[in-house]
């Protein structure tokens, strides 16, 4: 377990410098840059553009900008934003929140229903609901999440009044109750394709564990099909989806950067998009580089989780 772990680390320290080299990199060599802001202002100078760009620190080697960025980053400092010269990790630590809240909300809705689906189309194979299910999925995955988002938000907020639009909450109105009907929608749009890859995967590993040998032979025994099912099948089929749903991280969050620009969702998703719009370098690397280190966090704990439930797998 500790080579494994050790090995993991390493591999982990690697990926997260490349993906920072690459951030880094392709964000300061698009076009425009922090200084465009600035170049809107009436009466600017060039000289006082110059005089920015010193203070930012721009007007050095991309190389340099990159080491410094890096040095510093190794040591807890990501910078500090552009735009209100507040500490990055205390502008992430402000968004962070709202953004855990949607993607933990959101995976429930989806291992509930997605469960759900995927059993019971592999229960009652080639029947009207797994036919239905099927064409559901191919639905669900083929549907753009910003334009699901605003069909749900024209029908049950526009038409019928039950959901609010967006937002996290109703001004004057901090209950629990209100928070949880805004967070309804939002939360159902961005499962809704991971309900959709959950169940399907889910069905194929029922269908194949239910060819098995032990359940053919608890069958002989007379073992009853409830208890096939719930101790044998489902148990069993739900081994491969621990690492299912370590993968489907990269998928949630690049799911809520949609999702909360649509219902003006206050996380991380949003935030990183604002900071692209104004060229918000530091923020934009440091909420690169936090949702690089979920990820790979994500995939490692799924790892180590199919580990403890299969007692077959050895990590070493």
């Amino acid at each position: 377990m500790t080579r494994f772990l050790l090995r993991r680390l390493m591999q982990s320290l690697v990926l997260l410098w490349l993906v920072s080299i690459i951030g880094f990199a392709v964000l300061h060599l698009a076009p425009g840059g922090p200084l465009a802001e600035f170049t809107l202002i009436p009466g600017m100078t060039p000289a006082q553009l110059k005089l920015i760009a010193h203070q930012m620190g721009l007007d050095r080697p991309l190389p340099v900008q990159y080491w410094e960025w890096f040095r510093r980053m190794l040591v807890g400092n990501w910078g500090r934003s552009y735009r209100d010269s507040q500490p990055v990790l205390d502008v992430i630590a402000a968004h962070i929140g709202p953004t855990l809240e949607l993607m933990v909300s959101s995976t429930i809705i989806a291992v509930v229903l997605g469960t759900w689906v995927g059993v019971l189309g592999a229960i009652r194979r080639y029947s009207v609901f797994d036919y239905l299910a099927t064409v559901g999925a191919m639905i669900a995955l083929s549907i753009p999440t910003f334009w699901f988002g605003l069909v749900v938000i024209y029908i049950f907020s526009v038409k019928l009044a039950w959901l609010p639009a967006g937002n996290l909450y109703t001004v004057g109105n901090g209950s629990f109750l209100d928070y949880a009907v805004h967070l309804i929608a939002p939360s159902v749009v961005l499962a809704l394709v991971t309900i959709a890859i959950w169940s399907r995967y889910l069905r194929a590993s029922m269908l194949e564990v239910v060819n098995q040998d032990y359940i053919r032979t608890a069958r002989a025994k007379g073992v009853p099909e409830r208890t096939i099912l719930f101790r044998h099948t489902i148990r069993n089929a739900l081994l491969p989806m621990i690492t299912i749903a370590g993968l489907q991280l990269p998928t949630l969050l690049s799911g809520a950067l949609v999702t909360e620009t649509v219902f003006t969702w206050p996380g991380m998703g949003r935030l990183f998009l604002d900071s692209i719009g104004y060229r918000d370098y530091p923020v934009v690397m440091g909420i690169l580089m936090f949702s690089a280190i979920l990820v790979l966090l994500g995939n490692l704990i799924a790892d180590l989780l199919y580990a403890a439930a299969d007692p077959r797998i050895r990590l070493d």
